[in-house]
């Protein structure tokens, strides 16, 4: 199965388990997801967007500083701009949050309903989705400067004898150099290596 189908198959999982949706963030690395999702009522997602909400939100400092599983009402931090009480009126009564992996490259997920709370064996398939979503969007291992060199070339419009040229190596080197990066981010074409380094920010 490819990432991208593991991933669809398992956001399709949180789409059973969550009725008021989810909100999933994978390797987040300087504040930022290498993939963002969310399924929450569009009007919530607006409000908390247009308010900077993930900058104020309980339930984000929760997952950065704790690797677990919980339920929205046992975490015991603040909520000095009434984050919570807020996603309520948007109908997100209750809701799980589960935290995995290292501080550098955190994953966080989030589910809610209206009507009750989550119960142990729901808690138990978050922390479970929520380990198998991190495993598969993790990035490749980072390329190599002369990988990067390449694709670079690439992405900024150079032919192969024009980059080649440019880096002080034969066409063969640089189209090696090429079909290795490739090889190393699973991209069958240069052109979807160039979208992949782009998207795990490796150009």
């Amino acid at each position: 199965m490819s990432e991208r189908k593991a991933i669809t198959v398992l956001l399709e999982q949180l789409d059973r388990l969550a009725p008021m949706g989810y909100t999933v963030g994978l390797h987040i690395r300087f504040a930022t997801p290498l993939i963002y999702r969310s399924s929450y009522p569009a009007s919530w997602v607006e409000h908390y967007n247009s308010h900077s909400y993930y900058l104020r939100d309980p339930l984000v400092f929760w997952g950065v500083g704790v690797e677990g599983t919980t339920r929205w009402s046992a975490i015991p931090l603040p909520d000095p701009f009434g984050v919570m009480k807020k996603a309520a009126g948007h109908g997100l009564n209750f809701g799980a949050v589960s935290s995995y992996g290292p501080i550098t490259s955190r994953s966080i997920v989030g589910i809610s309903r209206s009507d009750r709370e989550f119960t142990d064996e729901e808690m138990g398939q978050l922390k479970e989705v929520t380990i198998q979503l991190h495993i598969e969007a993790k990035p490749p291992s980072d390329l190599t400067k002369a990988q990067i060199e390449a694709l670079q070339c690439l992405a900024n419009g150079d032919r192969h004898a024009a980059a080649a040229e440019k880096l002080g190596i034969t066409e063969s080197a640089f189209k090696a150099r090429v079909q290795s990066a490739r090889i190393r981010l699973e991209a069958r074409t240069a052109s979807e290596a160039i979208r992949k380094a782009r998207e795990y920010r490796l150009l």
